[in-house]
């Protein structure tokens, strides 16, 4: 008498295909939510720096008093300026461009006497953020 055949178990093809477009499709949906994710973020850091920037203009005008400031602010690059600031900034790098998330720019306000806000520009559609 033969034994009886021992099956394998095993998963078919069909249930094999069906699971890889399962996660094909999930990936599909996801993957553009995880890139506006991704931009988002890098512009919340944009304006989170620019605030600092700001917040570092108040402070180097504080400390220094206005009127000590303000007449040479204006003769200054924008280079210049953001040297001038580093001290109150944390953990800054030399150089504003590195300091401003990449695909954005930043611009220092030219004059002191106004108090306006650093200029944040989106380099990809070169339109100024508000914030």
């Amino acid at each position: 008498m033969n034994p009886a055949p021992t099956r394998r178990r095993a998963f078919s093809l069909v249930e094999v295909l069906a699971a890889v477009s399962i996660i094909g499709i999930i990936a599909f949906l996801a993957i553009p939510n995880i890139v506006a994710i991704k931009q988002d973020s890098e512009r919340n850091l944009a304006i989170s720096r620019a605030e600092a920037v700001n917040m570092a203009i108040v402070s180097y005008i504080q400390a220094n008093g206005k009127s000590n400031v303000a007449p040479g602010w204006a003769s200054l690059n924008h280079q210049q300026r953001y040297t001038l600031l580093i001290p109150y900034l944390s953990f800054a790098p030399a150089q504003l461009t590195d300091f401003i998330p990449k695909g954005y720019s930043a611009t220092l306000p030219p004059d002191l006497n106004a108090l306006a806000k650093c200029v944040l520009i989106d380099s990809s559609t070169s339109t100024e953020i508000k914030y």
